[in-house]
């Protein structure tokens, strides 16, 4: 045993801290050599030091024998889930950010209140930031951060964070390297400065957050791994100290004291790692799901092929914060072996979410307790030996229990599945006997041994993993692609992986969405540590600037006073709230108002759009700075107004990283120069997804401290310029004309004339092209009696109406009726209906040309996948069928006897939302499991009474060769102003 060269992982739960001992030579369930299991304490090294002293104890083996140390915790997650002022530290960001980006929505703009009175040191911008090809937005000014330096250094903060636009594509300039360098010069080492392009990818708010939360913490991260340093040296224990990522990959503790936002929550990882090493099936061909039971919850992963955890998507939470860090993909449910089990009235039962969790010994029945625990239903069932004696539990009520665990289970590994066939699972955790020996859509079910310590065990078989993304043209995507490839495998060997052992565990080339020609590159590549390369360069150093006999351990401090708790900001009563309308029929909008529109915007761009929360939080600050917007009926405009259709143009993409900025303003400028006139109002081009908001910033008193018109030109989002209904009546397409786009850096584009719609088109999106892949566009003036005619009327007032609907539904329990509220605000059952509430269980997606192209298929549910004891009708459809081009398109039914039916077409409104939420369900938020119900609502009589209208945006306009059937009767909207204001004159 003495030359042996083993390995220890180690994970530490709340309650547990697990370790195993493991010979990194063996494959699989034989590499186990030893387990056990400690109790974590306040400080969690004890727990840590107790444990591995156990294992080397027990299997006889010398300190000298380990090879690598590996970790995982979640200890560090808690100091920001419990805003701990004693590890968390105030933060300066500093943003790049030229041309106006970013200037209204500050750091920290949605963080939670509390958070923020912890964190918030400090926030500026510099001239700074590139666009998504890589070019420059505008230079970095060394005097400008040089000046942030000088007020950094005034104010005694010693964490900064730099990000800036784009940064993760910056691989040319560098910008935030350079600002990180002039502010180290200049703030010195004591000063810990984090650049957010090494700590996440695009998404500025999302990687912002993730960035500022990293140097929070950084002190207490230092002490809390320094703590882990000094068991090793109490252990003698001189081996590399490495801590697990929750991507499931490792960290040195150099690194993970640089990264450790990177650890927050590597336990589920590593439970799916370890359930992945020990199962007989080491390398299998599909995905399988890790079904980990504990005491109180089931936490359910996804285990790739590559050995990985699926992560989750674009963004997650910690702590109410918004990250868009790589995180396990985790549904997790309130059932335990000590969960809860109460008989109701009908004779079901409830489970959960309460548990007795560690005091199972003490209050469980079948401990001679009086609590009944899903453990005595097992037990009562004979399904396990546990405890000292059989619980007296009726027949039926044991019968009825074990049918709500296996439903419980089956509807959550439902959720995590991305196809309707029946999957393979892992079973591991303490809790695994409530697990059924069968359970539908299940294939097979495998219990590996070792299966109580599979976090431990996941956190020793971790590896070294590295990743990159960036955009390419068309043309080098090939070379590209090789190059990334190249690259990242050469840093994850530089960082302590085997040469040779790399491989590639990720690796996606595609377009983006809207923008033509360019093609976005990600790789990710593992492999396993290089022991031998390594181990005789450890050496167990303290990296912290302190005592080395100072316990890193700190008396947790809340940073809420008791005033900060009972006055956290006005509350409104959402069942009692009026809009606030003038004596002149001006409607003054209030964050509530704003918060009620984006969500009615989402739900009108019936899946295209894109989400408008960027907009949301930017016009919400813009109030909360004092800012004014009105909003006024058509038929109350001056005769004489000139109102300007806006919107932003170019790839959705956009909208989560270059927030803010110059180019609607900047193409409305444009125009009212080219045109010598001044205008008297805006409206949205489109009021279906983010555009809807657009209008109402321009129209603020900080812009043009103009009127924003109830109405727009669509009543929902369309994909191309053409399809607006000022064009129903117009000659030609430069009836619509001119029209002037804008980079909103100084460079602005007016077309005057085209030969046709499609010229106009190409056009417009050659120019955007050039323009960071993004535009404002402000298209010719319209006046009061062309709106009164030709646009789509109280816009504005319906998507007020439909976030209300939403917001009041889900405030008083009532989701899963919001349904009905939406039929009522879009006019009543012969306007809108509810035809279909299902499951996604594919979603066929594409480019055509520059625009997102696809198929999304809903089936209806099962019995037991449904929240309620609702029963359809007799006449629902199987499953429905809806194509989509950045949009829904048409809505085709499948029934039971094999009858295909449309039930819907454009222009009518298509509308996929959320069950759990009532919220619009975007395009890129399509994924399998999601329980949705489908709407479908009458578009107005101006698309759909003439051949005109049907010829701009009918089916046959998308490319489909159907008659357009009307879903309903347009009834038209009730004005928010109507009801809330006086009369209109005359009236």
């Amino acid at each position: 045993m003495d030359s042996q060269r083993l390995i220890i992982g180690v994970d530490v739960g709340g309650t547990n801290t697990d370790a195993a001992l493991l010979d990194p030579t063996t494959p699989g369930r034989d590499a186990v050599i030893a387990s056990y299991k400690a109790t974590t304490g306040t400080d969690v090294t004890i727990g840590i030091e107790q444990a591995i002293r156990t294992l080397l104890q027990d299997s006889n083996i010398s300190p000298a024998n380990i090879a690598s140390l590996m970790i995982g915790t979640t200890h560090l997650i808690n100091a920001v889930v419990e805003r701990d002022v004693a590890r968390l530290d105030p933060v300066a960001v500093i943003r790049l950010a030229a041309a106006n980006y970013l200037k209204y929505t500050p750091p920290f703009i949605d963080f939670p209140p509390d958070l923020k009175k912890i964190i918030d040191g400090h926030g500026a911008i510099v001239s700074g930031g590139v666009q998504i090809d890589g070019t420059e937005i505008g230079p970095v000014k060394d005097d400008e951060v040089l000046e942030q330096a000088k007020i950094i250094k005034e104010k005694g903060l010693c964490s900064v964070a730099v990000v800036g636009i784009y940064s993760p594509m910056d691989e040319k300039y560098r910008q935030e390297d350079h600002v990180r360098d002039l502010l180290s010069t200049y703030l010195g080492n004591d000063v810990s400065i984090v650049c957010s392009r090494e700590i996440a990818g695009v998404g500025f708010l999302a990687r912002e957050n993730a960035t500022i939360l990293n140097a929070s913490i950084l002190r207490f991260a230092r002490r809390t791994i320094n703590g882990f340093k000094r068991a090793m040296k109490s252990l003698g224990l001189t081996c590399p100290l490495y801590l697990t990522s929750s991507s499931g990959q490792l960290l040195s503790a150099k690194e993970a004291m640089a990264y450790p936002i990177q650890i927050f929550s590597s336990g589920p990882t590593n439970s799916i790692r370890g359930a992945s090493f020990l199962s007989t099936k080491h390398h299998f061909p599909e995905s399988r799901y890790v079904v980990d039971i504990g005491g109180t919850t089931t936490d359910i992963g996804c285990l790739l092929p590559s050995g990985f955890p699926r992560l989750a998507g674009s963004s997650t939470e910690i702590g109410g914060v918004k990250v868009n860090f790589a995180m396990p993909q985790v549904a997790s449910i309130g059932l335990g072996g000590g969960s809860l089990v109460r008989g109701l009235p009908d004779g079901r039962v409830s489970i959960g979410p309460e548990s007795v969790g560690q005091a199972l010994r003490e209050k469980a029945k079948c401990f001679g307790g009086d609590t009944l625990t899903t453990t005595d239903i097992m037990v009562a069932a004979e399904k396990v030996d546990i405890g000292n004696l059989i619980p007296k539990v009726h027949p039926a009520t044991v019968s009825v229990a074990e049918d709500k665990i296996k439903r419980m289970l089956e509807n959550h590994i439902d959720r995590m599945k991305t196809s309707p066939e029946p999957c393979h699972l892992l079973l591991v955790g303490g809790g695994a006997f409530l697990c059924p020996p069968a359970l539908e859509g299940v294939a097979s079910i495998e219990v590996p041994p070792h299966a109580s310590v599979a976090n431990a065990v996941g956190a020793a078989v971790a590896e070294i993993g590295e990743g990159d993304e960036v955009v390419v043209d068309a043309s080098e995507k090939d070379r590209a692609l090789a190059e990334v490839k190249a690259k990242v495998i050469a840093q994850a060997v530089s960082r302590g992986a085997r040469a040779g052992h790399v491989r590639v565990i990720e690796e996606d080339v595609t377009g983006l969405a809207y923008v033509e020609g360019k093609f976005k590159i990600k790789v990710k590549v593992a492999g396993p540590v290089d022991y031998e390369r390594f181990l005789d360069e450890a050496e167990i150093t303290l990296d912290e600037q302190s005592s080395p006999g100072e316990s890193y351990h700190e008396k947790k401090q809340s940073g809420l006073t008791s005033e900060d708790e009972s006055t956290s900001g006005t509350e409104v009563d959402h069942t009692t709230y009026k809009p606030h309308i003038d004596d002149d029929r001006t409607w003054h909008l209030s964050e509530t108002d704003v918060y009620y529109i984006s969500i009615g915007c989402y739900i009108l761009g019936c899946a295209g759009g894109g989400t408008p929360y960027g907009l949301y939080l930017q016009t919400r600050q813009l109030l909360r700075d004092g800012g004014k917007i009105r909003v006024i009926d058509v038929d109350d405009l001056p005769d004489d107004a000139l109102c300007c259709p806006v919107a932003a143009a170019g790839s959705p993409v956009l909208a989560i990283e270059r927030l803010g900025g110059n180019m609607v303003l900047q193409a409305m400028q444009g125009l009212e120069k080219y045109l010598n006139i001044k205008f008297t109002a805006t409206l949205t081009a489109e009021i279906g997804g983010s555009n809807g908001l657009a209008p109402l910033l321009l129209a603020s008193s900080r812009y043009y401290d103009i009127y924003c018109v109830d109405a727009d030109l669509m009543g929902r989002a369309f994909p191309a310029f053409q399809m607006s209904s000022l064009y129903i009546g117009a000659k030609d397409i430069n009836d619509l004309l001119p029209v002037c786009i804008s980079s909103g850096e100084g460079t602005n584009v007016v077309l005057t004339s085209a030969k046709d719609h499609i010229s106009v088109d190409r056009v417009l999106r050659a120019a955007t092209m050039t323009m960071g892949l993004g535009s404002g566009i402000a298209a010719r003036p319209a006046g009061k009696s062309e709106l009164q005619h030709c646009s789509v009327p109280r816009s504005m007032s319906l998507s007020w109406r439909l976030g209300r609907a939403v917001h009041l539904a889900r405030s008083a329990g009532n989701i899963g009726t919001v349904h009905k509220d939406l039929i009522r605000e879009f006019g009543g059952p012969q306007s809108a209906r509810k035809v279909f509430e299902g499951k996604i269980i594919g979603i066929v997606q594409s480019l055509q040309g520059s625009r997102s192209h696809g198929t999304l298929v809903i089936e209806k549910l099962k019995d037991y996948e449904r929240e309620s004891d609702y029963k359809d009708d007799t006449d629902v459809p199987e499953s429905v069928r809806i194509p989509f081009l950045n949009e829904n398109l048409v809505l085709e039914a499948t029934y039971s006897s094999g009858e295909k039916k449309i039930l819907a077409t454009v222009p009518d409104l298509i509308m996929v939302l959320d069950t759990l939420t009532g919220e619009a369900v975007g395009v890129p938020e399509y994924h399998y499991g999601l329980k949705v119900f489908v709407m479908v609502a009458a578009a107005h009589p101006l698309w759909t009474s003439t051949e005109r209208a049907l010829e701009i945006a009918g089916p046959r306009a998308f490319g489909y060769e159907l008659d357009f059937q009307p879903c309903g009767t347009y009834a038209g909207v009730r004005s928010v102003i109507d009801e809330f204001g006086p009369s209109p004159q005359g009236v």
